[in-house]
């Protein structure tokens, strides 16, 4: 039996024994199946090598190592996990750069998306992965090293950037912010890697606070509970080993909040996960293996969602360079694929405030070199 096999049996197994009748089908809805999506199939690749489905379309915002359209500056290298923040009657996306020279940049649209400038808001840090929107309009910019930092930046360029150790230094992917409980929740990218929680002395200030790790067993729908971890500094003991009977992920990539769930992904199993913070239970919402038939989604990393309809999408690093929407009755299907770009990874999903376009990057485009990342903006029909 394969390994899809194994789990399958093993998670229909043990809910038999635990559930039945209604409480079976409410608790076991997830994780999601392959069906139609939303928006219908992907048609041919437009001139920018994108498969969309009918009625959408796609532009290049920005190419690394080359002037912005419409600006004077020049694209970060390999633009990572991004985000975008209302700006008067327009927008702003923001983007990280995961080179080793790091920072993160942004790109000002009026409210007809023309793209009005773009500068640097983050400089001098390292490896800068994904991030998270903050409800005081900040982007967390997470730097994916051993002793990497969380910094808060502002998309406007105005105030200076700053670090956050009392968010811990661990091998930082994405954060997602709870603004009714006011605990921000951070991934961490590593085979062995934990779940943590930042709870801020004071909401909107991450100056000082309380880090915490998840605890839990080693099966996919359990209860959570928290313990701090005694030195966020992670030296000389890393933070996902100061604090016994933690519960591990493979490989943490992007978290996304909404409406109570935290929803966040793990590379090495391909799965996405759902925390629920009223309850504290987490559960499957994809697992790869759970799939009937071939797997839609795998290299499973950036996500985010639709605040208009609910849906998630998640992005591939690696597979067929796709974006899959996962909607909120559990069908997943294919949004978008890049082509031509096998060498390359799709990162940095964010829609404008209103939902009506949608961004993202080929972080190493058709050069499959970080310098030659490329940034798009789709639009068209997306559902309320």
């Amino acid at each position: 039996m394969d390994r899809r096999n194994v789990l399958r049996a093993g998670v229909v197994g043990g809910a038999a024994a635990a559930f039945s009748g209604a409480l079976w089908k409410e608790a076991f809805a997830a994780p999601a199946q392959p069906g139609p999506g939303p928006y219908g199939a992907l048609q041919a690749a437009d001139a920018n090598g994108i498969m969309l489905p009918s009625g959408f379309t796609s532009r290049v915002i920005a190419r690394s190592s080359q002037t912005v359209p419409g600006t004077s500056y020049t694209w970060h290298a390999a633009p990572d996990g991004g985000a975008c923040f209302a700006d008067s009657s327009g927008w702003i996306y923001v983007s990280n750069s995961e080179v080793s020279a790091g920072g993160a940049s942004a790109v000002k649209f009026t409210s007809g998306g023309t793209v009005t400038s773009a500068y640097r808001i983050l400089s001098g840090t390292s490896t800068n992965c994904a991030g998270g929107h903050t409800p005081w309009n900040t982007w967390l910019s997470c730097e994916e090293t051993s002793t990497g930092r969380v910094w808060e930046t502002d998309p406007w360029g105005v105030n200076a950037a700053a670090a956050r150790p009392a968010m811990g230094r661990f091998k930082h992917e994405a954060a997602a912010c709870d603004p009714v409980n006011h605990v921000i929740y951070l991934t961490e990218d590593q085979s062995d890697g934990c779940f943590y929680r930042f709870i801020p002395n004071t909401w909107g200030n991450l100056a000082t606070g309380t880090l915490q790790v998840a605890k839990g067993g080693s099966g996919t729908n359990v209860t959570l509970t928290w313990a701090t971890v005694p030195d966020p500094d992670g030296s000389p003991t890393a933070t996902r080993n100061q604090v016994s009977g933690v519960k591990r992920f493979n490989g943490g990539e992007g978290c996304w909040y909404d409406n109570g769930i935290v929803y966040f992904t793990t590379k090495g199993d391909n799965r996405v996960w759902a925390y629920h913070t009223a309850t504290s239970q987490i559960e499957l919402a994809y697992d790869d293996s759970l799939v009937s038939g071939t797997p839609p989604l795998t290299g499973v990393d950036n996500i985010t969602g639709s605040a208009t309809s609910g849906d998630l999408f998640v992005a591939e690093d690696g597979g067929n360079l796709e974006i899959c929407v996962i909607t909120p009755d559990d069908v997943i299907a294919p949004f978008l694929r890049i082509t031509g770009q096998s060498s390359s990874e799709v990162t940095g999903p964010a829609f404008n405030p209103v939902g009506n376009r949608f961004y993202f990057s080929s972080q190493r485009g058709t050069s499959g070199s970080s310098s030659g990342g490329i940034t798009y903006e789709v639009t068209g029909p997306f559902r309320s």
